[in-house]
């Protein structure tokens, strides 16, 4: 008789790519099933690791109870340093399901999605740390890891700390909009494409010339979907670097959305929006230094919006990542762990919109 547990784990390889196993071999992450049966009791065995938040030690013992695997903590953990390029690949084949389709960057450029998370290890006394990383577009490929206290001096989210080269584009959120990073990247040949944040970037009409009239700006956007353009300066010191601004006007359910996450964020600090920021928050505003004779005002905010869709799919990931044990033995497995994350949050995706949408039973059928 087949167990629960068997049938749901059924269900899950279910949702898998078709070649998935075959995958498990030809990234490198198996050459030899030294102590497991199948690659199915590897990769269940490693997302009870990553999903359940059980220690290494305390994995290979479920697992061994459960007559999945006989090996030890040592060898589960040279199996996670191994298992990222696989992962890595179903993470972006289920992506794609979801319809995240990535163009082909023009120019020879690698556009780099730049984000990060703060996790906390298991306990009342568990530590908070943040992971920093950088995704390559169009292959998903984590390219930069780097784990940091989370409330230690400089481990903030900066593009001061992303090692570029030029050529790349990072894609970035307001949270990395601060003069230092954006036009440090810039000066190493790279190019930015960042949300604007008004407080952190102050930009002028030209250089040493009087500040840029935002608000007037962006009042000439006046219907959903409008886009704009204009050339700003920003300095630092006695230099200064232009750039592009370049804004949408949202949907005015977008609009009514935004004010309203503005108001409930004010009211539980106590105080009132201010007038100018309600209005800001109609647009979408970023930067960017990228070439107006190669990307024009929509593409780069494609390119942008791109990023907002990889975010989303993190969403997810952040909040999977505080409920396991953060695997900080060393940039390797920590990389295994952090596409582990993501990969269940993927299946939960899909299995969620396959329960809701297929009927009657929710779930697709095994294959031959």
């Amino acid at each position: 008789m087949i167990g629960a547990h068997d049938e749901s784990w059924g269900v899950l390889t279910a949702l898998l790519p078709a070649e998935w196993q075959m995958v498990a071999f030809t990234s490198g992450a198996v050459s030899r099933l030294r102590g497991f049966d199948n690659v199915a009791s590897l990769l269940r065995t490693l997302l009870m690791h990553v999903g359940g938040g059980y220690s290494l030690r305390e994995t290979a013992t479920r697992a061994k109870a459960a007559g999945l695997a006989s090996v030890s903590d040592v060898a589960l953990l040279e199996r996670l340093r191994t298992a990222g390029p696989w992962w890595r690949y179903l993470c972006a084949s289920l992506l794609e399901e979801n319809g995240v389709h990535v163009p082909t960057p023009p120019g020879g450029r690698v556009f780099r999605a730049v984000d990060g998370t703060v996790v906390k290890e298991p306990g009342r006394t568990g530590s908070s740390w943040r992971i920093h990383y950088a995704l390559r577009l169009p292959g998903l490929e984590c390219d930069h890891f780097e784990i940091t206290r989370a409330r230690a001096s400089g481990g903030g989210e900066n593009l001061e700390r992303v090692p570029v080269r030029p050529g790349d584009c990072l894609l970035a959120d307001r949270g990395f909009c601060h003069t230092a990073g954006v036009l440090a990247t810039v000066r190493k040949g790279a190019d930015v494409v960042v949300r604007l944040n008004t407080g952190n970037l102050p930009l002028q009409t030209a250089a040493g010339q009087r500040r840029f009239d935002l608000l007037g700006a962006v009042n000439e956007l006046r219907q959903a979907g409008q886009c704009g353009e204009w050339e700003v300066w920003v300095e630092e010191g006695k230099a200064a670097t232009r750039l592009r601004l370049c804004g949408i006007r949202k949907s005015e359910y977008g609009i009514q959305r935004a004010l309203a996450q503005l108001r409930r964020q004010a009211s539980k600090q106590g105080s009132e929006p201010k007038a100018e920021t309600l209005e800001y928050a109609k647009y979408v505003l970023v930067v960017s230094s990228l070439p107006g004779a190669e990307f024009s005002t929509q593409q780069i905010l494609e390119w942008y919006r791109l990023r907002w869709q990889i975010e989303l799919v993190f969403k997810r990931l952040k909040s999977l990542a505080g409920l396991g044990h953060l695997a900080k033995h060393d940039e390797q497995s920590a990389r295994s762990w952090l596409y582990g994350k993501l990969l269940l949050g993927l299946l939960t995706q899909k299995l969620i919109r396959i329960g809701r949408d297929i009927s009657p039973w929710g779930y697709p059928l095994p294959t031959a």
